[in-house]
């Protein structure tokens, strides 16, 4: 193997001659003793290698199942030169946060899922390489950034979470005059106060920002739209205007004793043993000798698992009604947890918080299930089985069950947004709301879901703001 950088010759048999090759990954032992990112990031000489088994598909299907249709198989081919920074910036093209997606997403039911190798062997390492190449241009090669040129356009997004990056950023390019407007005291919205920093480092995050500032995108922070500045100054003081506040309003967990002392919602348990003090207002959540029990079989559910035992908790296990096989959450951390001490109950209902006389919880009483005939959704209903309640011992109980849009209150300014049953904006196919000059994206439209789903729906309305308000700029000059 020639030095990074030097072309290799390739074969159209490296899929086979090259084993797939994970990051390097630090023990469980050592990685629940911190909160660090548990991957690191390849060297050169293996990145060239694991980029050498793609096979250069005419049809590309990981791209096809990218929600950005990042060129994934064009970067593949100039990592596997060698061609790391080029690489990157061809990556950087398709998407905002590249370096964020590549460790927040979930690679085996998109790209690497999509992979035509899946027929033979493994996959290729697609999220691996994509944060090398961009960790590589970081290092070696950063990117001067320098604003456009203004086209006298203002826009504002609110929100500094994954769509809102991705609009701001995006419009800032075309030379308008963004203003990021985030309630919290920093801004990255639940890339920094949700997702778990051995997943996603805040200074990463944080390195993002920072590009969105050289742009010249101006970052308001503790600043609540509708409350500290009425929505129609905002409206009326810029060309428009893109919603990316997300969805944080707690699913129930549906059961008697959920009131109960010791039953906490994900999000601000997440929230409070990872932003840090004093950037939201929340109480401490003590797990610390405790035993916890996560309700749900989502992502958030393995970062409850994953934090509560960094916090210290005895034991942190996962019910689930359904089994392994339809459990939504990413198989990589699902075995994350499992390899950091988490255990899974699948095929397990929770039907009742049980506590003691003092209101505190104790446990948690479980019923058996068995999946029957497919539901309207095509997945297998789960059924009770009779007789089979057990009770699974919890002195703190964390409900992951998802979130919903906030909705708006009848006196809100943003009442007069059109939202659906559940509290998600309505918006059409540009992302524009039922207001005019008002866009959204992200969770407060789709409600929870991937980082890269956000980053699309940010970059689309970028677009179609930039079309419409654009050619209303034309017609009146």
């Amino acid at each position: 193997m020639k030095p990074a950088g030097d072309s290799v010759p390739r074969s159209k048999y490296d899929w086979i001659l090259v084993s797939r090759e994970a990051p390097p990954k630090r023990t469980a032992e050592l990685r629940v003793l911190d909160y660090n990112e548990i991957y690191a990031v390849y060297d050169e000489k293996t990145a060239q290698e694991q980029a050498r088994r793609c096979i250069q598909c005419p049809n590309a299907l990981c791209s096809q199942a990218c929600p950005l249709s990042n060129r994934i198989p064009e970067w593949l081919a100039l990592a596997a030169e060698g061609r790391f920074v080029e690489a990157s910036r061809l990556s950087n093209k398709t998407s905002n946060m590249p370096e964020i997606c590549s460790r927040v997403c979930p690679q085996e039911r998109l790209c690497e899922g999509a992979c035509i190798l899946n027929c033979r062997t493994d996959p290729v390492s697609i999220g691996a390489i994509e944060r090398f190449i961009n960790e590589y241009a970081f290092s070696h090669n950063p990117e001067v950034i320098v604003p456009a040129a203004s086209n006298g356009l203002r826009a504002a997004v609110i929100g500094s979470g994954p769509a809102g990056i991705a609009c701001a950023d995006e419009l800032a390019k075309l030379g308008y005059q963004v203003t990021m407007f985030e309630s919290l005291t920093l801004p990255g919205g639940l890339l920094v106060n949700g997702i778990p920093s051995f997943k996603l480092e805040k200074p990463v995050v944080a390195r993002r920002m920072n590009i969105l500032v050289e742009r010249g995108v101006e970052v308001k922070l503790g600043i609540t739209i509708g409350k500290d500045i009425p929505l129609k100054e905002v409206i009326r003081t810029h060309d428009a205007v893109f919603l990316g506040h997300g969805a944080q309003k707690a699913k129930a967990a549906g059961v008697p004793g959920e009131g109960v002392s010791g039953v906490e919602q994900a999000l601000p348990f997440l929230i409070e043993k990872n932003a840090g003090p004093g950037i939201v207002a929340s109480r401490e959540v003590n797990v610390r000798g405790r035993n916890v029990v996560v309700l749900g079989g989502g992502d958030t559910a393995m970062d409850c698992l994953r934090t509560a035992l960094r916090a210290g908790a005895e034991s942190a296990t996962c019910l689930y009604r359904r089994d392994f096989s339809n459990m939504p959450g990413s198989r990589k951390e699902y075995y994350n947890a499992l390899e950091e001490g988490a255990e899974f109950q699948f095929l397990t209902n929770p039907v009742e918080i049980i506590a003691d006389s003092g209101g505190c919880a104790t446990g948690v009483r479980c019923v058996r299930m068995e999946l029957g005939a497919p539901d309207a959704s095509g997945r297998s209903k789960p059924i009770a089985v009779p007789g089979s309640e057990f009770v699974v011992p919890a002195e703190v109980v964390i409900v992951a069950y998802g979130f919903d849009p906030v909705s708006f209150p009848d006196d809100s300014e943003f009442a007069k947004i059109k939202i659906n049953e559940w509290g998600g904006i309505v918006v059409d196919r540009d992302q524009m709301t039922t207001v005019d000059k008002v866009y959204a994206g992200g969770d407060s439209v789709r409600g929870p879901s991937l980082v890269v789903h956000a980053v699309r729906d940010g970059r689309r309305a970028a677009m179609a703001i930039h079309r419409k308000v654009g050619a209303q700029r034309v017609a009146g000059a």
